[in-house]
């Protein structure tokens, strides 16, 4: 009998890991407690010994690929049981390269099983289809966007071939662990038959035809900083010992792909695997529609946060505590760090100086850090300041947060700051990143605005919107009027656990934080 090896809990809060190496292969004998292969999780190396004894089936991920914990790793026929041969093996949860494809078509195409794209996520939207029927692709060249209820993500290829189905339209919805495109593998023989003749050549094989009389055009080398690469590309990286922000990507948008990275390693040029001219799929023509409107569907983070906002509002009592604070020693500060820190590549704005105040409150406020359970008898407070920014991103309202800010220099939270809004805006903000928040800023100064009634981000207890920047006139101590900076902030409290007194005083502290930068570096630790 063949069964599944599932992947088992290997720490806490641990969800998946990447695959590092096999120790074993398809056909293989092993025995009880033998190591089967190497996983890297976000803390530790960790070996999957095998649980039975038998001969390991089938092998679900690849080296490099991310298996995730509960789902199966490994197909193997246990010893001592019956071995229905005539039986088809189950398809794998997610695609991996193997000799025999998983479902294979009549034209000996292979089709892709969409993987697990997110804890508890069981199906997405088709945003996109960047290539189209007929295309040639290559390894970990981007084929679709597809969207779920908490992110944009973009699906690679595992192998260079020819698509030969999309099993979805764009605007469509697909499954995960169903197939999502069919292709040839390139160098089969269903591959090579498909090969267009050259009567009609694709810009792919006109590429190749002139490459062999013509001299490799130049690459455009990588931008400085997080290089666009799959987890297997920068597992090779790591093995060669090889910065990718010094790799010249030849893919699109500077996507670097394992033969980028060879090429480096050998000192070559690295030569352009030109990802092949990107098709759009061809948009069906809007239906027609009278009376001057338009109905469309509420989907994705769209969705998600039309539930979160209707779930808050309904069983949280909101509270609104506003207040003014003077930023103007805090201006000039930022201000005279600014062009420093910038030729160190830190993005100094004001909102770090937000965020590390807001930590350095809460030292003395816990109960601004916590969470109350449904029926409001229970506080858990939170060692860890996890604090969240809304994100106005393309594709709906993100709120992914910086983690232990209370152990976080200044200039820790701008540069992780400037990476979580830049991916939040791209609506490609992993799930590790919104998750575990326990109080959120909403900066509606940034479009102009200045005071608001912000909801709630459940199950945190506070939130505050921050105003725009205005510069009025006040009384100084000496009774003269100056030009001050200052700006709104509105709070938003949970007034089962929290009351008028405690968020204002709360804010007093914070407030003395911001208007008094010195009074911030003494508290710091």
């Amino acid at each position: 009998m063949k069964t599944d090896f599932i992947l088992p809990d290997i720490g806490e809060g641990i969800v998946e890991c990447e695959i590092v190496d096999w120790l074993v292969a398809e056909g293989d004998t092993i025995t009880e407690d033998q190591p089967v292969c190497d996983v890297m999780t976000d803390k530790a190396l960790v070996q999957i010994p095998a649980v039975h004894n038998g001969v390991v089936s089938k092998l679900y991920y690849a080296k490099g690929e991310i298996a995730k914990v509960h789902a199966p790793l490994f197909e193997m026929q246990v010893a001592g049981t019956a071995n229905s041969s005539d039986a088809q093996p189950a398809p794998a949860p997610a695609p991996a390269p193997a000799p025999a494809p998983a479902v294979t078509a009549a034209n000996g195409s292979e089709d892709f099983i969409l993987p697990d794209i997110g804890e508890g996520i069981v199906e997405c939207e088709i945003v996109d289809w960047l290539v189209a029927e007929g295309d040639d692709i290559v390894e970990d060249q981007p084929v679709c966007d597809v969207m779920t209820d908490k992110a944009l993500v973009q699906i690679p290829a595992k192998y260079s071939g020819k698509i030969t189905k999309l099993y979805y339209g764009k605007g469509e919805v697909a499954r995960v662990h169903s197939p999502l495109f069919a292709m040839t593998h390139a160098g089969t023989a269903a591959a090579q038959t498909a090969q267009p003749t050259a009567a009609c050549p694709t810009a792919a094989a006109t590429q190749q035809a002139t490459a062999a009389s013509a001299p490799v055009a130049a690459v455009t080398p990588a931008v400085q900083g997080k290089a666009l690469a799959s987890p297997a590309v920068r597992r090779l990286a790591r093995e060669l010992n090889i910065d990718l922000a010094k790799v010249a990507g030849s893919g699109d948008k500077g996507r670097v792909y394992k033969e980028d990275v060879r090429a480096f390693a050998d000192g070559k040029q690295a030569s352009p695997v030109a990802a092949p001219q990107q098709v759009k799929a061809v948009t069906p023509a809007p239906a027609a529609v009278s009376g001057g409107s338009r109905t469309e569907p509420i989907k994705g983070i769209k969705a998600a946060m039309a539930r979160q906002m209707v779930e808050s509002v309904s069983t949280i009592p909101h509270f609104t505590y506003c207040e003014e604070i003077d930023l103007t020693d805090l201006i000039a500060l930022r201000l005279s760090l600014k062009d420093q820190y910038a030729k160190q590549g830190v993005k100094l704005t004001m909102m770090p100086f937000f965020i590390k105040a807001l930590s350095l409150a809460i030292n003395q406020f816990p109960i601004m850090n916590a969470k109350v359970n449904a029926d409001c008898t229970e506080l858990t407070y939170f060692d860890d300041h996890n604090i969240g920014i809304a994100v106005d991103s393309k594709i709906g309202l993100l709120v992914p947060n910086i983690k232990g800010c209370q152990h976080k220099s200044i200039i820790d939270i701008a540069n992780d700051l400037t990476r979580l809004t830049e991916q939040a805006r791209e609506g490609r903000v992993s799930p590790a990143d919104l998750k575990g928040g326990t109080i959120s800023i909403s900066n509606i100064g940034a479009l102009g605005g200045t005071v608001a009634t912000p909801i709630i981000n459940k199950p945190e207890l506070a939130i505050v919107a921050l105003g725009k920047v205005q510069t009025l006139p006040r009384f100084n101590s000496k009774g003269e009027v100056e030009a001050r900076q200052l700006m709104q902030i509105s709070w938003s409290g949970d007034h089962r656990v929290i009351d008028g007194g405690t968020i204002a005083r709360f804010t007093n502290l914070w407030k003395q934080y911001l208007e008094q930068p010195s009074a911030m570096l003494v508290a710091m630790r």
